[in-house]
């Protein structure tokens, strides 16, 4: 089934014009639960990997021994799902919350040293003949593959992710690693991507408000006091949701390609780069929610009548508190990558 983005609540070029010379597009990803395959494009898929290629591994120095089982993570976001569904009572019974409490226990490995290779998580894979805005590999490569290690205090800090981005010509992989390897246990269970295959669709986008020119900020800004003044005019229960630029007429949420990252929990920061100081484009976002419980402009036609608390988290990913990884990328393919949560 396709996604479609509704209309937007308002023109947004209809009522600031100048907003055309900035206006981009980017890809919504649109993972859904699904089986996908090697030669898809997916969240938590199997990986087109070369059988005789490494597998991505971490050696960072950091507590890796304890925490949870993959396995039993996926297996309690299968209980859950099952118990909410029934039409019956639904909700988990006493036999499934015992079964709960069973796969949330935290396991230890022994003789795990902190610097031990670890398997990374294959996060995703995006090929270019799929995603519109995704940008262009080094050498003429068509196949994206995202990875990150499933646990926090990279870098020395309290919060520090550490992320792997591959590129290659699918059409130079041969042998397909069959069984690749896994983390024994992870540090976060929201590292844990469930399978989705993706339905992407190419909106249009407009850059963060705090990095428009002044004037026409300024402006953005005073219809949007004039919008909520007239909401509050209202009952409140009869007040209609007010849209706003940031999060109704200008950067769609959840996994996408390309586009203009948000800056809407810290300044806007510059993202150059470490090599050759060249400003950075918009690689990929990834997002903990594909819409969420508010005004929900941005939920699929398709899917309008779905509640968030079930439906909005397809991929089961969280980064951040419950927010979005913005992964930046230079110009020359070759150079390292930048990344922001916000």
């Amino acid at each position: 089934m396709t996604r479609t983005t509704p209309p937007r609540p308002l023109d947004v070029e209809a009522l600031f014009p100048e907003l055309a010379a900035y206006r981009g597009t980017t890809t919504r990803l649109h993972p859904r639960p699904g089986s996908p395959d090697v030669s898809s494009s997916s969240v938590g898929g199997p990986l087109l990997w070369p059988a005789d290629e490494p597998w991505p591994v971490c050696t960072e120095p950091h507590r890796r021994g304890v925490g949870r089982r993959p396995a039993d993570i996926h297996r309690e976001r299968q209980i859950l799902a099952a118990a909410w569904a029934r039409d019956a009572n639904p909700g988990p019974t006493t036999e499934e919350r015992a079964l709960l409490e069973e796969r949330a226990r935290k396991h230890r490995v022994a003789g795990v040293a902190d610097t031990d290779p670890l398997p990374m998580i294959g996060v995703a894979q995006l090929y270019r003949r799929d995603v519109p805005d995704l940008l262009a590999g080094p050498d003429g490569c068509d196949l994206l593959q995202v990875f990150w290690c499933p646990f926090d205090l990279h870098g020395g800090t309290g919060y520090g992710m550490s992320i792997d981005l591959r590129w290659r010509r699918s059409s130079e992989v041969v042998e397909v690693l069959a069984a690749p390897p896994r983390p024994a246990v992870v540090g976060f269970e929201g590292y844990v991507p469930e399978p989705c295959v993706l339905h992407p669709e190419q909106v249009a986008t407009y850059p963060f408000a705090g990095l428009l020119p002044e004037d026409l900020r300024a402006r953005i800004d005073a219809w949007e006091e004039a919008l909520e003044e007239e909401a509050e005019e209202w009952e409140n229960d009869e007040a209609p949701e007010a849209p706003t630029y940031q999060f109704d007429l200008s950067i769609p949420p959840g996994w996408r390609a390309g586009g203009f990252a948000s800056w809407h929990v810290t300044d806007p920061s510059p993202m150059d780069c470490r090599t050759c100081a060249a400003p950075m484009d918009l690689l990929l976002t990834i997002h903990s929610k594909e819409w969420d419980g508010g005004s929900g402009s941005w939920k699929p036609i398709e899917e309008q009548d779905l509640p968030a608390h079930r439906f909005a988290t397809p991929t089961e990913v969280a980064v951040g508190n419950w927010g979005q990884l913005n992964v930046f990328a230079c110009r020359v393919p070759s150079h390292p990558h930048s990344w922001s949560i916000q």
